[in-house]
């Protein structure tokens, strides 16, 4: 694979000389040099560069585990400087030849690289919509939804809950029947992410070291985390600051574990960045392209390691009893979290309207306690959540939806087949725009 390098345009910077060697194919044939490039260094040169961007944003960089003098080298660099190297590095890719093999390598980079780019326009002051900035670091964009999408779903919960007046309240004491005492919460959480790697590693072949630690934490704007720390170890926090309810023991232990981010990112490290020595893989920046398939496979994969009876049988028999719950009660409980799930798209509009200013903070909080039924502190983190990661939120449902259609499209009824095309997905990392079903 061969590009055009103008080596009158190539910036010496010390540091980074051998990082942003830098190229384009402008210029008179005799300023040029034939020079071969390949995708290891163009992957190399897109590390080195969303290091240095993770020193302008201390949570940028969710995980790397590349070499370590990468690492040391980052330093923060001017964001203009950084910005032009965002530029010239799409620009050599887009001239690039894949060589065989490597086609869907190449068109992941370059969407990698142009999501890179438009972080760095937003640290350097340029303004995105919800919408644009969703697109241009997730390559994707949610529907565009009003409140009558949501007011059916409303209706169908008036009927369903106990009780009268306003949905609120009364979505509130139903829940608050199937809390797990902190007391039980540990113990809960184990036997749900025990049975979740059981049902994983009997259909995906994962790294024998594989392995995580579980801590519980307070005060963080999110439920749960997945710190990935290479070499297939992966640090789980379960945040209690707010009462955790019986259904997110398995949403929690598959979405953060088994076989969700844990194995997603076992998964590129072994496949990818280990087996073929794709060393783009070695770094995941937190807004990037890879987060709307790792939380949406995250939250797909739920179903895929189990079908509602599994679920079903599974919670009544083992998870009930050790929360201290009533399993007779379960059935009710996962009926009202049906209807609850049609409700999802609502933060995305709440964060939305909030983000391009067309709602306060208060107004914020308001929607998601009127449209997700949240309390008004739950709503309140919400809007934290929403402060801290924009567009982020749209990761959650629609990079489900969109995890979903590609895998059953794919695999239809079959049980087994759904997870090979799900683990293929995770092994194989596609952009939202490359999962469409077409």
């Amino acid at each position: 694979m061969k590009i055009l390098i103008n080596a009158q345009k190539c910036i010496a910077v010390l540091l980074t000389i051998t990082l942003f060697s830098c190229g384009g194919n402008s210029g008179s044939e005799d300023e040029t040099t034939k020079v071969e490039v390949s995708m290891d260094q163009l992957a190399e040169r897109y590390v080195k560069l969303a290091l240095h961007v993770g020193k302008h944003q201390n949570y940028y960089i969710d995980a790397y585990y590349g070499p370590k003098e990468w690492q040391e080298e980052a330093e923060k660099l001017p964001l203009d400087k950084l910005l032009n190297f965002a530029v010239q590095l799409e620009d050599d890719l887009n001239n690039s030849n894949a060589i065989a093999g490597e086609q869907l390598r190449k068109d992941m980079l370059v969407v990698q690289v142009r999501s890179v780019k438009a972080f760095i326009e937003q640290l350097n002051g340029k303004k995105f919509s919800f919408d644009q900035e969703s697109m241009a670091l997730y390559d994707a964009q949610s529907p565009n939804l009003t409140e009558a999408d949501f007011d059916k779903a409303l209706a169908e919960l008036d009927k369903l809950l106990p009780g009268e007046g306003e949905l609120n309240p009364r979505l509130k004491a139903f829940k608050d029947q199937f809390v797990i005492p902190l007391d039980k919460l540990g113990k809960v959480f184990i036997a749900a992410i025990e049975e979740s790697q059981k049902r994983t590693k009997a259909n995906i072949e994962l790294p024998a070291e594989e392995s995580f630690t579980i801590e519980y934490v307070n005060d963080k704007p999110w439920s749960g985390y997945n710190w990935y720390k290479g070499n297939s170890f992966s640090l789980i926090q379960v945040n209690t600051d707010f009462p955790i309810q019986i259904d997110r023991a398995i949403d929690l232990a598959s979405h953060e574990g088994y076989p969700g981010h844990h194995v997603f990112n076992s998964l590129m490290e072994k496949h990818l960045v280990n087996g073929k020595g794709w060393l783009e893989y070695s770094v995941y920046p937190l807004y990037s392209p890879l987060s709307l398939l790792a939380e949406g496979s995250a939250n797909y994969g739920i179903e895929v390691a189990y079908s509602h009876s599994e679920r079903m049988a599974f919670e009544k028999a083992i998870l009930f009893p050790l929360a201290g719950l009533d399993p007779e009660k379960a059935e009710a409980y996962y009926q009202v979290e049906s209807i609850l799930g049609k409700l999802s798209y609502a933060g995305n509009v709440a964060a939305k309207r909030y983000l391009d200013g067309q709602i306060d903070k208060q107004q914020a909080a308001a929607f998601l306690m009127k449209y997700e039924l949240s309390t008004a502190d739950k709503s309140n983190q919400r809007v934290g959540f929403i402060e801290r990661y924009r567009a982020y939120v749209i990761n959650y449902n629609l990079g489900k939806d969109l995890v979903k259609d590609y895998v059953e499209f794919r695999s239809g009824d079959d049980a087994q087949k759904r997870w090979q095309v799900f683990a293929d997905l995770l092994s194989n990392p596609k952009s939202a725009s490359m999962m469409v079903v077409r």
